[in-house]
């Protein structure tokens, strides 16, 4: 089992058809809407997609808190895509820094599993890797995203109120 520090994992149901939910994890346009990203392909194992941050539609709030990134690029590397049920990718956590080079930093791994609940759709988020991140933004890293998917699980489940 990972330890505490190397793991972010977050739940929610979601009160949306199984396909739906799917489809707004999946359609690469659709998420980066509720997101917050902007990227110039599809989710294809294997692809590397470049995204660019852009401000949330979901939610004018976190719209605001996102503004300072707008613009800010990164690359994720597709890994797994399971129709309706699982969506993988990697990417260098919170490498936001102007003028620093992350290629040489290893990744995190993504995962979206969707499984059917009583309730609606179990949407689980988890990402790992941290404990390989250098030791000098590890903590800042897990601390951002820990925050960040908190937030992300929110803005997916306004997005699909919103966009039924």
């Amino acid at each position: 089992m990972a330890n505490a520090s190397d793991r972010i994992e977050k739940k929610i149901i979601l009160r949306a058809p199984h396909q739906r939910v799917w489809r707004a994890l999946s359609n690469a346009e659709e998420f980066g809407s509720w997101f917050g990203v902007k990227l110039d392909g599809p989710f294809t194992p294997g692809a590397t997609l470049h995204g660019t941050i852009v401000p949330t539609i979901a939610d004018a709030e976190v719209a605001q808190k996102q503004k300072p990134y707008a613009g800010k690029t990164f690359d994720i590397s597709v890994e797994r895509v399971e129709p309706e049920r699982l969506l993988s990718f990697r990417w260098h956590p919170f490498a936001l820094e102007p003028g620093v080079d992350y290629s040489a930093e290893p990744t995190t791994l993504i995962v979206f599993q969707l499984e059917d609940v009583k309730e609606g759709v179990l949407l689980t988020v988890t990402e790992t890797g941290f404990d390989s991140i250098p030791l000098a933004r590890r903590a800042k890293a897990f601390g951002a995203n820990e925050q960040g998917w908190s937030m992300q699980m929110k803005l997916i489940e306004k997005h699909l109120a919103q966009t039924p």
